[in-house]
Parts: structure tokens; C-alpha cells; sequence
């Protein structure tokens, strides 16, 4: 009496079948052993011999790695996930009020406009004024340099042949 409850209790071992995929329970299917030592279980026939002949179980529409890459029978399961919406909120950033760019945002184009060309005007007159300034300082300096070139240059005289060595 006691034994019968021993066996019920313990659980079955559930194979899946290499090739197709499927559930292989206690009494069925086949297990063969490669040379290289590694174990297979196949649920039938059919599925040993497509195995040995390197068949791709992705492309036979029978298998459950067919099923998964084409997605069937996944209807089911899965229901279509929702996706969340990004919320736009505006806030400052360094430098800028909320207000301050709110304020640019409504403006008008003409006024931007306006605004952008007096930009440039004063930008162009800065760089006017720092061009001047430059050359006012290198007219300062200029003389120096003349004379440094003058120095610089110094007549060598021919005082041996013209080359040394080579065929003559």
C-alpha cells in the first residue's frame, strides 16, 4: 500500500525532442548517443531522420522553432501592448527663465527678425573695431621688424668651388 503512494509522487522526466521541439514523455521517442558523447532525444522517427539529414528545423513547418520564427499561434497569448506616451512639459533651463523663453516662443517673426539683424550689426562693428586696433598695433611694431630683417641678410662671397665632391 505504501509503495503506490511513493510512485505517484514522483515526477516524471520530460524530454523535449532536439529536432522538432516537442514534449517527449516517459515511454516514447528515441535517445541516440553522437561519438563525440552528446546525447539526443528525438520524439519519432520522423524527426530523427530529418535530424540526420541536416535539415533546418527553423524551415520545416512542423516544428516548434518554425512556429516561434514565423510567429504562430501567439494570437492567443499575447495582446496587443500599449505603449505609454511620452508627456512634453516645458522648464527652465540654465540661463532662462520659463518665462523668459516662453516670451521668445510668442514673439513675432518681424521683431525676431529685427532683433536677429541688430544682432549681427553690432557683431560686425565688434569685429570692425578689434580689426583696427590690430592694425594700429602692428603699424607700432612694424618698424622694429624691418630692421631685424636688414640684419638678417648677409652676403656670402664665393670663397672655394662651387661643389664639393661628385664626378667632375
Amino acid at each position: 500500500h505504501s509503495r503506490a503512494g511513493k510512485i505517484s509522487s514522483s515526477k516524471m522526466k520530460i524530454e523535449l525532442c532536439n529536432f522538432s521541439g516537442y514534449k517527449i514523455y516517459p515511454g516514447h521517442g528515441k535517445r541516440m548517443v553522437r561519438i563525440d558523447g552528446k546525447l539526443f532525444n528525438f520524439l519519432s522517427k520522423k524527426a530523427e531522420r530529418s535530424f540526420l539529414m541536416k535539415r533546418n528545423p527553423r524551415k520545416i513547418s512542423w516544428t516548434v522553432l518554425y512556429r516561434k520564427k514565423h510567429k504562430k499561434g501567439t494570437q492567443e497569448e499575447v495582446t496587443k501592448k500599449r505603449t505609454r506616451r511620452n508627456v512634453k512639459f516645458q522648464r527652465s533651463i540654465q540661463g532662462a527663465t520659463l518665462d523668459f523663453i516662453m516670451q521668445k516662443r510668442n514673439m513675432k517673426p518681424e521683431v525676431r527678425e529685427a532683433q536677429r539683424t541688430q544682432a549681427v550689426k553690432a557683431a560686425k562693428e565688434k569685429a570692425k573695431a578689434k580689426k583696427a586696433e590690430q592694425k594700429a598695433t602692428k603699424k607700432l611694431n612694424a618698424p622694429k621688424v624691418k630692421n631685424q630683417q636688414a640684419k638678417a641678410v648677409k652676403n656670402v662671397g664665393k670663397s672655394g668651388p662651387g661643389r664639393v665632391g661628385g664626378k667632375k
